[in-house]
């Protein structure tokens, strides 16, 4: 509406202006007022031209070189605009604009450096070009979008200003063009990290997340700490006048679930959570490709499960979710986890990906403890922002047996992450 009234007020002010002219030429006469009055004339009827000039008419286009990335990839974006009446302009100023789900930068694993400052990676994306097409019925213009963060992502329009020469007249048109740029989350290479676990006949490096069972015999080999007493082959024991154990084939793989928070909370860090979305994404690549069967379960307001079964879809659709799921303030991650696992007969080797703790999630891990294979908590924060009760909490899930694994910045920006399971 403000924009209508100054464009009529300054249609105004040139058909004022013309008529002063005018006037002044009639009154005063001589060839100096008549000069003024004919020089002015092609700039009235230009002006005059260019205020009834539509530029919503104008066809504007959008294209992208690739719809669909990973998260801190680059691409390249084309604006072409056509126009069939070649009307002289002086200057085009074309803007994206953009929605507020890509005002975020993504430097992918460097990203993790701000993990206790998120905000400095929140920055306003503009992009302005100045053309000038004069006659011109078709031009285009081309900008980079870098730093892609994580999301789907619809680019909804293009403004576009332009104006005369003396300032006098300014149009501004908005096209309604959408586009979709979908960003996936990368996949990080992730090391797990045997730790020692005593037994009566000494010290092994035991691989917490073993997801393989022995059940058949196939061979023999000498003793090693840490192996079970009733894997001790006295045959061949008493012939080779040495403790021989038996080997096993790995035969079956053990089912493994995984557990996305998608629960928001008061101070949530959002860079935080986005460790998560892509040590999820991360986790289920490493067990496939371990040619173990995994589950995915994502907890908040859309809760959605993906069964352990196979499926060669099933990844995808996993990619798919994580790439546009937010957090949802809806429901306690506590609660509404003991509730979905109600739901779930199986029991897991289960691995939850959080970034708080409290009171209630102790209780009710304990309470999954009882009925899981194992459990495993990876706990992503920055370590300024891990309060006293979350160490309280991380320890004493530690004594209880439950692992927790704590990835801070000092973790996150390397590559690989090792996770102690």
């Amino acid at each position: 509406m403000k924009r209508a009234f100054r464009l009529v007020r300054n249609v105004i002010f040139v058909f004022l202006l013309f008529a002063v002219l005018y006037a002044y030429a009639m009154f005063q006469g001589g060839f100096t007022s008549w000069f003024l009055f004919y020089s002015f004339l092609p700039i009235f009827l230009y002006l005059v031209g260019f205020a009834f000039y539509p530029i919503s008419k104008w066809q504007v286009e959008r294209n992208m070189v690739k719809h669909v990335v990973a998260t801190g990839d680059r691409i390249t974006v084309s604006l072409e605009i056509k126009r069939k009446i070649p009307f002289p302009i002086y200057y085009i100023i074309v803007e994206e604009v953009f929605p507020d789900t890509i005002n975020r930068i993504d430097l992918r694993h460097a990203k993790f450096q701000y993990l206790d400052q998120p905000n400095k990676l929140f920055k306003a994306r503009q992009v302005k070009k100045i053309i000038f097409p004069l006659l011109k019925r078709k031009f285009t213009v081309a900008y980079d979008l870098e730093q892609l963060p994580r999301g789907v992502h619809l680019l909804p329009a293009i403004r576009v200003r332009t104006g005369d020469i003396f300032g006098l007249i300014k149009k501004e048109f908005v096209y309604p063009v959408t586009s979709e740029l979908i960003v996936y989350p990368i996949e990080r290479e992730l090391h797990m990290r045997e730790r020692m676990n005593s037994y009566e006949q000494g010290s092994i490096s035991s691989f917490a997340m073993n997801l393989k069972n022995t059940n058949v015999a196939t061979g023999v080999r000498e003793y090693m700490p840490g192996d079970k007493f009733s894997w001790i082959d006295w045959k061949q024991t008493a012939k080779k006048n040495d403790v021989m154990t038996k080997e096993f084939e790995q035969e079956r793989s053990t089912d493994t679930l995984i557990i996305l928070d998608n629960c928001y909370y008061d101070g949530m860090n959002l860079l935080a959570y986005e460790a998560t979305i892509e040590m999820s994404i991360s986790l289920m690549e490493t067990i496939r490709k371990q040619a173990s069967q995994v589950g995915f379960l994502s907890v908040g307001s859309d809760t959605v499960f993906f069964p352990v079964r196979q499926d060669p879809m099933k990844m995808e659709l996993i990619r798919k979710h994580l790439t546009q799921v937010q957090p949802s303030s809806t429901f306690q991650f506590a609660r509404k986890l003991k509730e979905e696992m109600q739901k779930i007969t199986n029991s897991y080797y289960v691995i939850i990906a959080i970034t708080h703790l409290d009171e209630m999630l102790r209780e009710t891990l304990q309470k999954m403890r009882l009925r899981e294979k194992k459990l495993l908590i990876i706990f992503i924060q920055a370590e300024n922002r891990i309060s006293m009760e979350e160490h309280r909490v991380i320890q004493e899930l530690r004594n209880e047996g439950i692992g927790v694994s704590l990835l801070t910045e000092k973790d996150l920006v390397v590559d690989p992450i090792e996770v102690n399971a």
